[in-house]
């Protein structure tokens, strides 16, 4: 299976979640998290700073919340 990602310039943020929290891949893990969680933050700002949907607000602080909580259990699966 192979998997595409958008341009790093225009990221949905919404595909790198999901191919984050999907991802089984323990060594690809990390850097998957970490692109979705950039993704994530970088349409937070562009929502605080342009009129956003409070839903994708809502969603966009959930799958923050989600992915800091996988990246934490990554990390404390390594220790």
């Amino acid at each position: 299976m192979t998997t595409t990602f958008p341009s790093p310039k225009h990221p949905d943020w919404k595909i790198l979640y999901r191919v984050a929290i999907l991802e089984t891949n323990k060594s690809l893990l990390p850097q998957r998290v970490s692109q979705a969680e950039e993704a994530v933050i970088l349409r937070g700002r562009e929502l605080f700073y342009g009129n956003g949907d409070p839903e994708e607000k809502e969603a966009l602080d959930d799958a923050l919340y989600a992915l800091r909580a996988l990246k934490s259990t990554c990390q404390y699966n390594e220790a």
